[in-house]
């Protein structure tokens, strides 16, 4: 099944492998790799030996920093399409994992970041450990958040997952299952026993039950106060507003990441966000996703935030427009325009 060596699939008992296989792009996901997991995952599917699957990260630094935001900058700065593509094969694989048959156990050791999070939280059994970093950091590149995370965020408690948008802020284990994104907490120096485990037990649950333990106290909980306030305003200026007059540090401190963000960013996701939210189900948001990751491939903030933090390293954007005022509702209004015969319908494609 495999296209190449970026992942490593095997069986064992009861179990099918998934070992994403480029640490040191940490495990960055290519348009071969996406291919290769959804047939792996069609077959197994299909296969009664296969009982559960386990997908995890090769190296120690993580399971998945995200797509591969090379590709798709080299993309959008010569004007190409190639990434609709990607992107096409990358939500419908999204869709399988929300919606696969058997237990799905995704394994969030280190970083789980954008395209990571995609192949993981929409999973049935979703394992984080003290090193866990999960994030979707797209306002920070000029991009929205996608592969379902507008989904994911949108379904978070009160306004924890606008915060998480907005801001691109990476969480820990207890915050991530906090806000949904996951379900236990495993040391990480236990999960190599928990994935030979999982070859030989048929009750996933059970096995998962062995090795989880409380985790240790995260962060959230304890802002929700001026998260919730602030957060439920109707427009991003209002939230700064609300977040610098609210006197607390923290808040003061979100505001100020906010600001760095790309401005068209931040409003296009905060309109996805509420769009999810009213959409409900994971498939449609995905076809809203994917209009908006199309729109933005043309947007000049993705090749300049691309350029700023993954390929000069400069950290210094110029972002156009600059200011949240100069984006206007039909700014915004473009990234969610219909296909056509282009659409992405999720609904359709995600049991092939």
């Amino acid at each position: 099944m495999a296209l190449d060596d970026s992942v490593l699939l095997r069986t064992e008992g009861r179990a099918g492998y998934i070992t994403l296989n480029r640490p040191r792009a940490l495990n960055a996901l290519t348009h071969a790799m996406i291919r290769t997991i959804d047939a792996a995952l069609a077959q197994w599917e299909q296969d009664e030996s296969v009982a559960v699957v386990v997908i995890s990260g090769a190296g120690e630094r993580g399971l998945c920093a995200g797509g591969d935001i090379r590709a798709i900058h080299a993309d959008a700065l010569a004007g190409g399409n190639a990434s609709f593509a990607f992107w096409r094969d990358e939500y419908r694989l999204n869709a399988r994992i929300a919606r696969y048959s058997k237990p799905y156990v995704a394994l969030m050791d280190g970083i789980v970041m954008g395209g990571g999070v995609g192949v993981s939280a929409h999973g049935g059994v979703r394992i984080v450990t003290e090193r866990s970093a999960v994030a979707m950091p797209e306002t920070g590149i000029g991009f929205v958040p996608d592969v379902g995370g507008t989904h994911l965020l949108a379904q978070a408690p009160g306004e924890l997952g606008t915060h998480l948008a907005l801001t691109g802020t990476a969480v820990g284990a207890a915050d991530a299952m906090l806000c949904g994104l996951a379900d236990h907490f495993v040391p990480s120096s236990r999960l190599a026993e928990l994935t030979a485990s999982l070859a030989g037990l048929d009750d996933v649950a059970e096995a998962v039950a062995l090795y989880a333990q409380a985790a240790p106290e995260g962060e959230l909980a304890r802002h929700r106060e001026w998260i919730d306030e602030c957060y439920a305003a109707g427009t991003v200026e209002e939230i700064l507003d609300r977040l610098l007059d609210y006197g607390d540090p923290a808040a003061k401190e979100a505001a100020e990441t906010i600001v760095t963000r790309s401005p068209t960013s931040l409003k296009v996701t905060l309109a996805a966000l509420r769009r999810a939210r009213r959409l409900g189900a994971l498939e449609p948001v995905l076809d809203q996703e994917y209009r908006v990751s199309c729109a933005a491939l043309s947007s000049p903030d993705l090749v300049e935030g691309v350029r700023a933090q993954v390929i000069d390293k400069d950290r210094r954007p110029r972002w156009s427009p600059a200011e949240l005022s100069a984006v206007t509702d039909a700014d915004v209004d473009r990234f969610f325009a219909p296909l056509g015969d282009d659409e992405l319908r999720a609904s359709s494609t995600s049991t092939r």
